[in-house]
């Protein structure tokens, strides 16, 4: 009952901030990005990738195109990527590991506390993998060389709005970034 009662007023909250947000507004002063990577490579992709065994960033799958300012963005799945840029932060849309759209992100927070735990699925362990992982612990524990950091959190949350916007969040690590698109193109 107390997690139902939260779920509604976080809905109730979340209606409110996205009737209070003027997002046509916001998405009018937004520019688009007035740079690129050298061959498309992301520079930062090796520094997040060197400590995990696959990629970090949320997948997204895209079915319709969607659209911000000029750059059409074509169905398929990309890996989200934030980046900053003279004291300003993009979203980097990568697909096969080249940057294929950069769209500017008009926000970024923090995430709250206790937010992973509450909207990520707990994964049911085995007896067998409970154990392999205490191994694993009790190996990091007293031989430093072997500890990994864990991979960064992530989550991603997309919002259909009127007048054809779309908004989405992308959670990655302790920040979140708000990124606004259009479903048809002005």
């Amino acid at each position: 009952m107390k997690k139902f009662l939260l779920l509604i007023l976080v809905l109730f909250l979340a209606g409110t901030v996205f009737a209070e947000t003027n997002y046509e507004q916001i998405y009018r002063e937004l520019e688009p990005a007035d740079f690129s990577y050298v061959h498309n490579i992301d520079p930062g992709e090796m520094y997040d990738v060197k400590d995990t065994s696959w990629s970090p960033y949320p997948l997204f799958r895209l079915t319709a195109p969607l659209f911000f300012k000029n750059v059409a963005i074509e169905p398929g799945y990309y890996l989200l990527t934030p980046r900053e840029h003279n004291g300003n932060w993009y979203i980097l849309f990568k697909e096969q590991g080249k940057v294929k759209y950069i769209i500017p992100a008009y926000n970024r927070e923090i995430v709250p506390m206790g937010f992973y735990d509450e909207n990520l699925p707990k994964i049911k362990l085995t007896p067998i993998q409970k154990f392999h992982l205490k191994f694993h612990d009790f190996v990091g524990e007293h031989v430093k060389s072997s500890q990994r950091k864990p991979a960064p959190q992530t989550y991603l949350e997309a919002t259909d709005l009127e007048n054809n916007y779309i908004s989405i969040i992308i959670y990655w690590g302790s920040h979140r970034y708000y990124m606004i698109l259009r479903t048809i193109q002005l």
